[in-house]
């Protein structure tokens, strides 16, 4: 499937039309209108797939938007390469340390886990 509807990508990823709506006013998703209906293309599906996983990680609104912007204007040639990829290093620095955190956090879970069986 080339297009989708707003039902399409609510049902597939469990989410509010509600919810998809307000990405698009928050400029994240950007449909073509045919009528009072939105068709959503591959990229908006794609982009709905990466706020809801960034969000699951605890990115902003703002800053998933951050990284669309960035990205489109590498696209539009309007930055250097370089800069974006400066900034994705920097993002993936920022996720490797909640990584570390969460793999720190989930040992703790499974200490207290063993001492709560062992009582």
């Amino acid at each position: 499937m080339t297009t989708f509807t707003i039902s399409d990508l609510a049902n597939e990823f469990k989410v509010t039309t509600r919810a998809i709506r307000f990405y698009e006013d928050q400029k994240l998703l950007a449909p073509t209108r045919q009528g009072y209906n939105r068709i959503y293309s591959k990229r908006d599906r794609v982009r709905l797939k990466l706020i809801l996983r960034s969000k699951r990680l605890g990115l902003s609104l703002g800053e998933i938007k951050e990284l669309f912007d960035l990205y489109d204007s590498v696209q539009a040639g309007k930055m250097p390469h370089a800069q974006f990829l400066k900034t994705l290093s920097l993002k993936r620095i920022k996720l490797e340390e909640m990584k570390k955190d969460i793999e720190e956090m989930l040992s703790d879970i499974a200490m207290l886990e063993a001492q709560s069986k062992r009582l």
